[in-house]
């Protein structure tokens, strides 16, 4: 039962971790878009690769452009924080009461 109990606390620091840089990308891909970015860097490519499918799949269900303002980002960093507060939690507290 160890085993399977720090599997789900390292699944747990891993989500966050990850969950994490993605608010990192979301926010830079964010801030990218303010200035006219070369569409040929690479740098760009990854940011729009990276986070324009969960913009459009936000942006599927909820309006998000209010007065020119796209407001996709902040409810992508909205979500991950959720899943950050929420979701980690669960996951770690769930490992350690296998214990």
């Amino acid at each position: 039962m160890l085993i399977i109990s720090q599997f789900f606390v390292a699944m747990s620091e891993v989500l966050d971790i990850a969950l994490e840089l993605y608010k990192w990308i979301v926010i830079a891909s964010a801030l990218i878009s303010f200035v006219n970015p070369d569409p040929h860097n690479p740098n760009v490519k990854f940011l729009r690769n990276a986070t324009e499918p969960v913009f459009r799949l936000i942006k599927r269900y909820i309006p998000t452009v209010i007065y020119n303002v796209d407001f996709a980002p902040f409810i992508v960093i909205l979500i991950i924080i959720f899943l950050q507060r929420f979701l980690v939690p669960i996951i770690y507290n769930f490992g350690i009461s296998l214990r």
